[in-house]
């Protein structure tokens, strides 16, 4: 008789304080970054066993509980937080437009188009630790390039400098891509991007982390002398596991070597004056760890003993989880530093006993908000997105858009970063709807066609090097909503699926009950309806003459599998013997 399990007594979740999130090493610019959401002890050991216990905190209906809005999680939200959220009262919003636009657009990080050419080009080549790792062993053959045959050899001894060296390389070519990038944007009438965090893959790890000079130091000076002669503006975001008001002395000089990092990047640019101190790193303050007065005196101690490079580079940003306008404009006040105003975000997290959902009543803020980037003499920007049609809920409602629809009442000659999912797209569409500078210098793409790329096997003219990718002499980079399919080659259907004819199995019923089958060409009997064999394919009727649809009952029995255990009969022996 099986013993009985011992139940453990957990108690009650308005006592029990919640277990910290387990730690994860984030490949994002590799720093060694921990889930820190919460400033909670251990959790509780019931009998010698650590017990999980449920948060204390139940969800605000306003909040929700999910935190990741891209996480499939999010569509199991509480009804109660889709009822409360669908009752809110309607935003008010602003009737301005500002118009004439006299301002900078821009996107961050990826480039949709150049991302789906051929040669790829993006900003964002990273690996895991355990590539690295492995890439300090040599080559099988050193002296050929890395293939899939030509592998890391681990019988042979592994150098740290080998390794060290192909993750340089991956930040290198990420690099060189960003020159590409500025010169399709100044093509296209965008003068406005956000560099990727992931330039240089774990450069601000605690272990494997590593300085830009002087190896880089020579590539991104080439990359700021192509941004200083367009006029370009780049900025950078460090990531959400930054917070330097974070509770854990961990998370902190995390946070400290990310922004290091980030700042010795864009200051290897070698920038003229103007364009150098347009180069902020936008941050969010992160959790509230209980309260926000004792957060923001962590932010206030941390932020102190910052270099002043980094003082001069820093910028603060509403977010969409628990920091409102309100919340940090005064300390941005206090501590001289500028404060980005993300509309989306406040339409989720506002004062609601200081100003309504919408961009009307933030307008009132934004002569406060523009001095914070005066004083410093930094050219203001804010950030526009929208939620997804169908969000009703806070967290769903986190989730940005594929495009946008209008613009914010912005100052016309804002530098507005768009944060849309269709990156380039989405700002090529507003140019499109408002007549925008620019709009007039991009036209739709063909479907499945690149005429900038040079295919193998194509009898068409040679594309030099500069103008692959380019949108060739027609600019075509321009495609609709939803049709990011068209970047990509038309897929090639096999001659013999071609064929074949189309069978739709109407689905439900248990393997012994019968369902009925459409066949499209002819009714075929239960077998041919098997994987065909060439005998099979050779009985159905490849004429090419269309009969109509017909529904016949089929049993369809459970597929066979043949049994691990069942004995391989070799049957050349099994004659021989029999003979």
């Amino acid at each position: 008789m099986a013993k009985r399990k011992r139940s453990v007594a957990v108690p009650k979740a308005e006592a029990t304080p919640a277990s910290p999130p387990p730690k994860r090493v984030s490949s994002r610019r590799g720093a060694a970054n921990t889930v820190d959401d919460a400033a909670v002890p251990d959790s509780p050991v019931v009998n010698g066993t650590s017990v999980s216990a449920v948060p204390a905190v139940k969800p605000d209906p306003e909040v929700g509980c999910c935190t990741d809005p891209e996480e499939d999680a999010c569509e199991e939200e509480d009804a109660l937080v889709a009822a409360t959220s669908a009752s809110r009262p309607p935003p008010v919003n602003s009737d301005y437009l500002p118009l004439p636009w006299k301002g900078r657009l821009g996107y961050a990080c990826l480039n949709t188009y150049l991302r789906s050419s051929t040669p790829s080009v993006f900003s964002s080549r990273t690996c895991r630790i355990q590539s690295i790792l492995d890439h300090r062993h040599p080559l099988k053959d050193p002296h050929q390039p890395e293939s899939t045959k030509n592998k890391p050899d681990k019988t042979k001894r592994g150098d740290v400098a080998i390794g060290q060296k192909w993750v340089e390389g991956l930040g290198l070519a990420n690099a060189r891509d960003i020159i590409k990038m500025l010169r399709w944007n100044e093509r296209y009438g965008i003068k406005f991007m956000r560099l990727s965090s992931e330039m240089f893959p774990f450069a601000s790890h605690p272990e494997y982390g590593y300085k830009l000079a002087p190896f880089a130091a020579e590539t991104l000076a080439k990359v700021g002398e192509v941004i200083a002669e367009l006029g370009h503006r780049v900025t950078t975001h460090p990531g959400q596991f930054t917070q330097l008001g974070s509770p854990r002395k961990q998370v902190v000089d995390n946070a400290i070597r990310d922004l290091t990092y980030h700042d010795e990047m864009l200051s290897l640019l070698k920038l003229p004056p103007q364009q150098d101190r347009d180069a902020i790193m936008i941050l969010h303050m992160g959790g509230t760890f209980g309260s926000k007065e004792e957060t923001l005196d962590r932010f206030r101690k941390n932020y102190a003993p910052l270099s002043q490079s980094i003082k001069n580079r820093l910028v603060l940003e509403n977010d969409d989880m628990s920091w409102s306008v309100h919340d940090l404009l005064p300390i941005c006040q206090e501590l001289n530093i500028p404060m980005v105003l993300d509309f989306h975000h406040h339409n989720i997290i506002f004062d609601k006993d200081k100003i309504r959902e919408g961009t009307k009543d933030i307008v009132e803020l934004f002569p406060a908000i523009r001095e914070t980037w005066t004083r410093k003499r930094i050219t203001q920007k804010m950030h526009y997105s929208e939620s997804t049609p169908a969000a009703v809920t806070p967290m769903k409602r986190r989730k940005h858009s594929p495009r946008v629809a209008t613009l914010p009442p912005c100052a016309p000659d804002m530098d507005l970063m768009i944060e849309a999912k269709d990156k380039e797209q989405a700002v090529f569409e507003l140019m499109r709807t408002f007549k925008l500078p620019g709009f007039d210098l991009f036209n739709d793409v063909i479907p499945h066609v690149r005429e900038d790329e040079n295919r193998p096997k194509s009898d068409g003219p040679i594309v030099p090097d500069d103008e692959v990718g380019m949108g060739g002499p027609e600019r075509r980079v321009y495609w609709p909503p939803g049709m990011e399919e068209w970047l990509k080659p038309m897929k090639r259907v096999p001659a013999v699926a071609k064929a074949l004819p189309k069978v739709k199995r109407e689905v439900g019923g248990s393997p012994k009950q019968p369902r009925k089958v459409t066949v499209r060409k002819k009714v075929v009997k239960e077998e041919e309806l098997s994987t065909p064999s060439v005998s099979d394919e050779e009985q159905l009727d490849l004429s090419g003459k269309e009969e109509p649809d017909m529904v016949v009952p089929l049993a369809v029995a459970a597929p066979s599998r043949r049994s691990a255990r069942t004995r391989r009969v070799n049957y050349a022996e099994a004659d021989e013997a029999g003979g």
